[in-house]
């Protein structure tokens, strides 16, 4: 067995018995091989909406729908997943082209989201729900040390709003740049425009998902001129 693999088990506690399940989930199209990744990452976001789903019901019980499904889309993103893989330091265990690999494919938010996603859905495939339920937990325990609705949920189009108005008194604008992907997969791209002029722009697998990173971006931006 390929011992990068080895390493990347024994960060997840798991070997798999079908190391050509954990291989596919870690090669990026680019890599040009007769599979890839796409199809376990479809199954993995599926099953990592369900696992955080259930995951908030447990942990707030006395918090309405409406609040839990903001909670699950502050955790259920490419930017939450990018930062469970990093755990793992996926990063280092995909393949992936030498065009890629020099375009820093290794560090791109949106391959180690896909990534991770895929990796999830091979775990489902082999081991089950349960174990599926008990690596993501852990990851999310140590991603999140302070589970609260306080500090996994921040509305950062409100916080650009009330900062903008202070210090411009303009509001920030959200302009769609473009949607793409297959349509059960659909991404869009928010750029925020602050008196006439482009902040930031991310994307997200909503426009509302889009508009929270990109106002996030933006935050951090104004941060630095300040």
């Amino acid at each position: 067995m390929d011992e990068n693999l080895k390493v990347l088990q024994r960060r997840l506690d798991y070997q798999f018995k079908n190391q050509n399940l954990i291989i596919e989930a870690l090669t990026h199209k680019s890599y040009k091989k007769p599979y890839n990744n796409e199809r376990l990452e479809f199954l993995g976001d599926a099953v990592l909406d369900l696992i955080v789903g259930e995951y908030l019901y447990y942990k707030f019980p006395n918090v309405a729908e409406g609040e839990l499904s903001k909670l699950r889309a502050s955790l259920v993103n490419e930017k939450g997943f990018q930062r469970l893989a990093e755990i793992l330091n996926l990063g280092e265990h995909i393949y992936i082209s030498l065009a890629e690999e020099n375009n820093k494919g290794r560090e791109k938010s949106s391959l180690l989201s896909n990534a991770f996603e895929a990796l999830m859905g091979a775990l489902y495939l082999e081991a089950g729900l349960s174990k599926c339920r008990e690596v993501c937990v852990s990851l999310l325990e140590l991603a999140y040390p302070v589970i609260d609705m306080d500090s996994i949920f921040r509305d950062f189009k409100t916080t650009l709003q009330e900062l903008t108005q202070a210090r411009f008194g303009d509001t920030p604008e959200y302009r769609l740049v473009r949607s793409f992907g297959p349509d059960h997969k659909k991404e869009f791209e928010m750029a925020v425009i602050i008196q006439n002029r482009e902040i930031s722009r991310a994307i997200g697998k909503s426009k509302k998902e889009a508009q929270q990173a990109s106002a996030q971006l933006a935050l951090e931006v104004l941060k630095e001129k300040s």
